[in-house]
């Protein structure tokens, strides 16, 4: 049985910890108002994207391709961070939509390309520039330092998300041989 790591940081130290189990509400807490605002976004853009008939699961792949063009559905999902069924069922409405072409490797015949059709190049450009705007509304207000800061503070985040996880399920090169 793998045990859980002891945390980052003291659990008793107070002074280190922001939320406290007696007093959390979701109201105040920094996932549930990043859920909330990427929610927002989302919605946002999905609204600006409509007009090309693509949803959120249908555009961000179209847009990923564009800027990966050698890529397959597996690294396409894993990237995304989204299942691989559902990847291939947003791939199929790509391609019935005629914005995508699965092209079978001629060296591999196990390797499928994705390929962006004509179209379908013209559409993902189109999603950074309803990017930029759907995301510069949300950060009206904000100073030039703010979202500099913002995007600090969340790529801070990320890394000691990223330090849990690795402590929590730690790779198999790291984990001990268990022969005798």
């Amino acid at each position: 049985m793998h045990k859980q790591p002891d945390l980052i940081v003291d659990p008793g130290d107070t002074a280190t910890f922001f939320y406290q189990s007696g007093t959390y509400t979701p109201d105040q807490s920094i996932g549930f108002l990043m859920r909330r605002v990427l929610s927002s976004i989302l919605q946002a853009a999905d609204a600006q994207l409509a007009e090309q008939g693509l949803t959120y699961v249908q555009w961000l792949p179209l847009y990923k391709l564009l800027l990966c063009a050698d890529t397959n559905s597996s690294t396409l999902a894993k990237d995304l961070g989204m299942d691989p069924a559902s990847v291939t069922r947003a791939l199929d409405r790509i391609e019935a939509k005629g914005l995508l072409r699965r092209e079978r490797s001629t060296t591999d015949r196990r390797v499928v390309h994705l390929v962006l059709t004509d179209a379908g190049r013209h559409v993902a450009t189109q999603v950074p520039q309803v990017l930029t705007r759907v995301l510069n509304g949300h950060l009206q207000g904000f100073s030039h330092a703010e979202c500099t800061l913002m995007l600090s503070l969340l790529q801070r985040m990320l890394a000691n998300g990223d330090a849990l996880r690795d402590a929590w399920h730690p790779s198999k090169e790291a984990r001990p041989d268990p022969s005798p």
